[in-house]
């Protein structure tokens, strides 16, 4: 049970009130209630009893953490049973013969059905793939009936929910009902993974870090995948089961769940809610988010799955790439498939598949002209780690494999993308699938400016071949670190071999301009944005323009600087400032133009984003020539504190302290705390709390019942009109 019993106070000496929030304790719902179960009562029965032996085999099967009392296994790796015969059972002379189907249509030839037995002389159909194994043990007794057998999986299975029968003469009795994931751990396997300190970040870690903010800003969230959760696997099988490919073709959609290429794919389609399926989250970029909740809520995968599940696969509103991504790292982490969620900062978006983002500037405006090709401040997508025989038989393109489930562009028809080899994409090789050009593309697409006339008519002012694809980054296998990846996408920026790979991906384009840009001469007029202070989200932000004249004459300039907020995405919002003054410039000299923003002027536009971006556009006038400079300036949250104890115990009441301190002078209104965490809290809970007097501190205490040991994290989340989703974590060890 999550009984909350809060203590709201602040400084201004506000009274005390309390309250109770209500929430089930764990316990499973599906599954034998024990790993025995009794076959049938009649008399004549050949068979009495099975024992999975759950615990035991799910333990060897690193499946515990979801059950202990439903069988669960991975391919390519034995499990054992023990069967109960009502006769004594005679290997040389009786023909056990077991027998497992997954999917409504199981077939031998399409590896969703298999005949096996002991002794292994079942006759298979001569097309039969995919074949299990069964072994009678050393310590079985048959003479008595009771027989101890080794089944195994093999490594290329269909994942999914099997049921298991046996047969002796012309008696067949279903045995049980077991789940097939893939195995990292077995070497046989396209998902195998060698090394144990990843494999257990990368498919056993239920919390981790997903990165946000700017390539100037880079700020880390934490995520509570909760991948093992109650009800993980039958929901991302369902998820599978809703895909189109199962409606189209449910026979051939279950036999393909043996290549986590293909499962990686209808992933990344069912995570999102596009084109009329049934996927799990609606995208939303926009201001309205009143039928749902604001992307920024969400602190882990758990909450949106279950509640696509529980409300018979309605959508869950609403989601933006890293909450996709978030949410597809938890369903390819219990599928078996080792997945890392990554942040691409400066990430292009290229509608025309020429690996160019196209930038427009206005001479009579500094703001730049609107397009559907934008730099995104970041973009979040996930990596699975498979072989890619399909592309290569020497395993050059085996290992990490981008997969996005934001829906951007099309791909075969669908909004999904991927797996797409990362080392294509470091070797230019933008013809193979999936979508290597697209994801080329947001990690090293060349940037060109124009001018927009007030006729209409164009000039290319300048093309920028570095900035786009920085730091990309991941969480550290066994730490909290940032980790950054760049180098596994593309050579060193600028570099010769950089930029010859970018001319070989050129190459493989139909476009008839192939010729790419290699920067520009170095400017006369050096521009470049610096700050003040740490520009804080409820405080006046202080920046500075330094322009650095390195010509040999004196320059009278015009200096046009535009503020506005602005999406991660790059769509520009509502105008903040403009100024537009004139200064000379004297050679080998600097010019510093303060920009100030107070948060007076900028609290309202800002509620809805995190960026500002900061234009600068300064016309040369002697000399009739124009240059513009952008900076993205991404706003640090206000402080919140949260104290946990050192450690807690499994059904233990545990306590701990929320701080929030209103940074403004205003009331902070609709003010609510939601408390998160999978092993703490069951399922998100969400407070109420009074409106925020100006400069007044806001505690709050809670008491919870952990109910699963290890380490946990604990995720809170403030949200008031003024400032959204303002978020704190923190680990909590977890005794049993």
């Amino acid at each position: 049970m999550f009984s909350l019993s809060n203590d709201l106070s602040s400084s201004d000496g506000l009274s005390d009130s309390s309250g109770f929030l209500r929430s089930s304790r764990f316990s499973s719902s599906t599954g034998f209630s024990s790993s025995n179960k009794w076959i049938n009562n009649h008399a004549y029965s050949a068979f009495k009893e099975v024992d999975l032996h759950c615990e035991t085999n799910n333990n060897d099967h690193h499946t515990s953490q979801i059950s202990v009392n439903q069988l669960i296994v991975r391919r390519g790796q034995p499990f054992n049973i023990t069967l109960k015969m009502a006769k004594p059972f005679n290997p040389d002379s009786d023909q056990l013969t077991m027998k497992v189907v997954t999917g409504k249509y199981p077939s031998e030839e399409r590896g969703t059905m298999s005949r096996f037995g002991v002794p292994d002389k079942v006759e298979l159909s001569p097309c039969a793939i995919a074949v299990w194994k069964a072994e009678l043990q050393k310590n079985s007794l048959p003479e008595t009936g009771m027989l101890a057998l080794t089944i195994t999986p093999p490594a290329h299975a269909p994942v999914g929910e099997y049921k298991l029968s046996a047969g002796l003469k012309a008696e067949e009795n279903e045995l049980a009902e077991l789940f097939v994931l893939f195995n990292p751990w077995c070497s046989e396997d396209w998902v195998f993974l060698p090394n144990e300190a990843e494999r257990q970040e990368y498919v056993m870690n239920q919390h981790g870090i997903i990165y946000k903010g700017s390539d100037q800003y880079i700020h880390g969230l934490s995520w509570d995948f909760g991948q093992f959760e109650e009800d993980m696997v039958q929901i991302c099988l369902k998820l599978l089961d809703l895909s189109r490919k199962h409606k189209r073709d449910p026979a051939d959609d279950v036999s393909a769940r043996c290549n986590p290429i293909y499962v990686g794919r209808v992933v990344t389609n069912m995570v999102n809610k596009e084109d009329a399926n049934d996927g799990v989250l609606v995208g939303n970029w926009s201001d309205d988010y009143s039928r749902g909740f604001p992307p920024t809520h969400w602190s882990g995968s758990y909450d949106i799955l279950k509640q696509w599940y529980t409300t018979s696969f309605k959508r869950v509103s609403y989601g933006q790439c890293w909450v996709f991504a978030g949410i597809m790292c938890s369903v390819m982490r219990l599928l078996g498939i080792p997945c890392r969620v990554v942040t691409n900062f400066q990430s292009a978006h290229d509608s025309n598949a020429n690996l160019t983002i196209d930038k427009y500037y206005g001479d009579f405006l500094v703001r730049p002209k609107e397009t559907d090709e934008r730099v995104w401040n970041f973009h979040v997508w996930v990596e699975g780690w498979m072989r890619r025989p399909d592309l290569a038989e020497d395993g050059r393109y085996d290992g990490w494999q981008a997969l996005d489930g934001t829906p951007q562009e099309l791909s075969e028809n669908v909004f999904c993308c991927g797996p797409t080899p990362v080392s294509a994409i470091l070797k230019g090789d933008v013809h193979l699938k999936y979508d290597v050009l697209f994801v080329s593309a947001e990690v090293n697409a060349d940037v060109v400016s124009w001018l927009v006339k007030r006729d209409g008519s164009k000039v290319e002012m300048f093309s920028d071949t570095k900035s786009v694809g920085q730091h990309i980054s991941t969480k550290a296998v066994g730490s909290n670190e940032r980790v950054d990846i760049t180098n596994t996408y593309k050579h060193t920026e600028g570099s010769a071999m950089e930029r010859a790979v970018f001319r070989y991906a050129l190459s493989k384009l139909d476009i008839n301009n192939t010729k790419p840009t290699d920067g520009n001469a170095a400017p006369q007029l050096i521009i470049k944005f610096e700050e003040e202070s740490t520009p804080v989200n409820g405080q006046d932000v202080k920046m500075k323009l330094v322009l650095r004249n390195e010509g040999s004459s004196a320059r009278t300039l015009s200096i046009g600087v535009s503020v506005q907020a602005m999406t991660y995405t790059g769509r520009l919002k509502e105008n903040i400032k403009n100024e537009v003054i004139e200064k000379e410039l004297l050679p080998g000299n600097d010019l510093t133009i303060p920009i100030q923003v107070p948060y007076s002027s900028y609290s309202k536009q800002m509620v809805s984003c995190q960026t500002m971006n900061i234009s600068a556009l300064i016309t040369d006038i002697q000399n009739n020539q124009i240059y513009v400079a952008d900076d993205r300036v991404v706003l640090k949250d206000p402080p919140i504190s949260l104290t946990v104890p050192d450690e807690a115990r499994v059904d233990q009441k545990m306590t701990f302290k929320v701080d929030f301190k209103n940074p403004v002078n205003e009331t902070l209104t609709g003010c609510t705390l939601t408390v998160s965490g999978t092993g703490l809290v069951q399922s998100e809970e969400i407070i109420k709390v009074p409106d925020l007097m100006s400069y007044n501190t806001l505690s709050m205490k809670f008491s919870l019942f952990p109910y699963k040991s290890g380490e946990k994290t604990l995720l809170v989340d403030f949200d008031c009109a003024s400032f959204r989703d303002i978020k704190a974590s923190c680990t909590v060890n977890v005794k049993p």
